[in-house]
């Protein structure tokens, strides 16, 4: 075997073997398998035994290994919010998805799986270590938001074109990077680490082997002409961005405001847009330039008079929100704790009822059977094991008990909450549309003025006899007076039109603001309490189970000591 298929080999574990593996049959993550997962997780002998008697809390599961699971695809990982570490490495999965929640993950690998494509990672903002080895991605791409990524390993896919690897310039905490065993990395006379390495100044390793001070100079004179057009690119993109952010977060506002296109004469200009009737009649010259002026100062007026009032209100809605969501968290974080410390006293009661049942199985084991001292310790376990349920019961309802209320207490809060913020933006609304009404009444002052100013005009010109110097769209007007009444007509209409299109806009956004505002909040806590009610409820059985099992593993622990004595 050659130097090179030695390499590869060593480089790249085989489809074979991992296909040889005794996987279980193809599936989805979900629930029984987190929980299987967790209690399976690193301990051995007694520390296992004790760690599988401790409760299952969602909440505190900070790592999860699914290696070798079969996994087709991924799900139900919602159920653990403070997740900082994830192995799904050694499975099947074709897509990254359902993972946008895990907001805490730091660490996250996805090695020797079928991936084609880097998605769905743009929310894990503290995510520090990425592995994607081993899968069939074509291209890198999509991870420019992880701004506290530390080491990306995406060595062993398909990726054959360099468009991407300038990307992660922008990923400057970004210090090892492996892309060994792609095609790229394979380009006879190209050397592959030399242009990383002048290419992302912020690495400090490329396949795991340190970059020296003199390997960075000789790489960037290597590729000068390629770093001088990477970097100009990226210096305007930079400032494109920075552009970008302060527009789009002002956009934001405006648009959370409801007076987004308000700050200036964009609704004057709309009104103007499509209007034919309009621009026949500014035909006749000064007299309708100098009523437009006016027009347009007026009506800029009340545009101005509506943002300014849209942001003030904006400023007290954001406050009612906070101010609801702080006490929402506030009400979960107390009840929390007090459900936390039900469960500590009780798992030191559970400590001594099992070491009690331990003591009493164990004499149990040395009697003999049905005897009176057998007899005697079966009483004695029978009234651990009736003490144990009942302590088990009372605080399942005890913290089942806190749940629904604290569920219906966050029901009442949520349409308090409702009622609050449909009165303040019905306020809002109703201020507004005062503002629209006195911008219909400009409208109509303008095509009153209008009428007469054309009236005047055609009236002048046939004083004068100088009909030819009239427009030749308003020369209808010249015999019949009611042309010049429907053309005013027209125009008014349509810049009426505009106005309560931009009103009516305003009021059917505000309402699908509370709307969509309270479906979030309400579905939010519908997942919430369906998550503590399985949180509580595998508590129960795993305590039970445990209980159960105790009297085997009693029995399996002394018979072990025999065969050892």
């Amino acid at each position: 075997m050659d130097e090179e298929t030695s390499t590869q080999d060593s480089r790249e574990p085989s489809r074979d073997f991992l296909e040889e593996i005794n996987y279980p049959e193809p599936g989805i993550i979900n629930l029984e398998m987190i929980k299987s997962a967790y209690l399976e997780e690193g301990q051995r002998g007694e520390m296992r035994r004790l760690h599988q008697l401790e409760p299952v809390v969602l909440e505190r599961i900070k790592t999860l290994n699914l290696e070798f699971k079969n996994i087709l695809r991924i799900d139900h990982l919602w159920v653990l919010p403070n997740l900082t570490k994830l192995c799904l490495n050694c499975n099947k999965i074709e897509v990254i998805e359902h993972i946008g929640m895990l907001t805490s993950l730091k660490e996250l690998n996805l090695s020797f799986n079928y991936i084609t494509k880097i998605e769905n990672l743009e929310t894990l903002v503290n995510l520090e270590v990425l592995s994607l080895f081993g899968n069939h991605i074509t291209k890198i791409e999509n991870l420019e938001t992880l701004e506290k990524l530390v080491i990306l390993s995406i060595g062993n896919n398909l990726i054959d074109k360099f468009d991407g690897i300038e990307r992660l310039r922008f990923v400057s905490s970004l210090k090892v990077l492996n892309l060994e065993g792609n095609p790229i990395a394979k380009l006879p006379d190209f050397p592959l680490s030399q242009y990383v390495t002048a290419i992302l100044p912020q690495l400090n390793y490329y396949e795991y082997v340190f970059i020296k001070d003199e390997m960075r100079e000789a790489a960037q004179k290597r590729f000068y002409r390629e770093l001088r057009e990477i970097e100009g690119k990226q210096e305007k993109e930079i400032v494109g961005r920075e552009t970008e952010a302060r527009e789009h977060a002002e956009a934001e506002r405006l648009a959370s405001s409801f007076v987004e296109h308000l700050d200036g004469h964009q609704l004057y200009e709309s009104m103007w847009r499509d209007d034919k009737d309009g621009k026949v009649l500014m035909l006749i010259g000064a007299q309708a330039q100098e009523l437009t002026e006016e027009y347009e100062k007026d009506v800029h007026e009340l545009t101005q008079s509506i943002y300014k009032l849209g942001l003030a209100r904006f400023s007290e809605r954001d406050e009612e929100v906070k101010d609801f969501m702080g006490s929402l968290q506030d009400g979960q974080q107390q009840l929390q704790s007090l459900g936390q410390q039900q469960i500590d006293e009780f798992l030191q009661y559970r400590d001594k009822a099992f070491d009690e049942a331990t003591m009493t199985l164990r004499q149990l084991e040395k009697c003999e059977e049905n005897s009176a001292e057998h007899f005697q310790h079966c009483e004695e376990m029978d009234k651990i094991n009736e003490q144990f349920e009942d302590r088990l019961h009372e605080m399942w309802h005890s913290l089942m008990a806190q749940e629904l209320h604290l569920h219906e207490a966050v029901e009442e809060s949520t349409l308090n909450f409702e009622r609050r913020i449909s009165r303040l933006m019905s306020s809002f609304v109703e201020e507004a549309q005062l503002y629209f009404l006195q911008l219909r009444e400009v409208c109509q002052h303008f095509a009153h003025n209008m009428t007469e100013a054309v009236s005047r005009f055609i009236s002048h010109k046939l004083a004068l006899q100088d009909l030819d110097n009239v427009p030749q769209e308003l020369r209808k007007c010249i015999d019949d007076r009611e042309a010049i009444l429907k053309l005013v007509s027209d125009m008014k209409a349509t810049h009426i039109s505009r106005i309560e299109e931009r009103e009516d806009r305003m009021a059917n956004r505000s309402k699908e603001f509370i709307d969509n505002l309270i479906q979030k909040r309400t579905k939010e806590e519908k997942e919430r309490h369906r998550a503590k009610i399985l949180e509580i409820n595998s508590f129960m059985e795993m305590m039970t189970k445990a209980m159960t099992h105790l009297p085997e593993e009693i029995h399996q622990e002394v018979l072990m000591d025999s065969v050892k004595n």
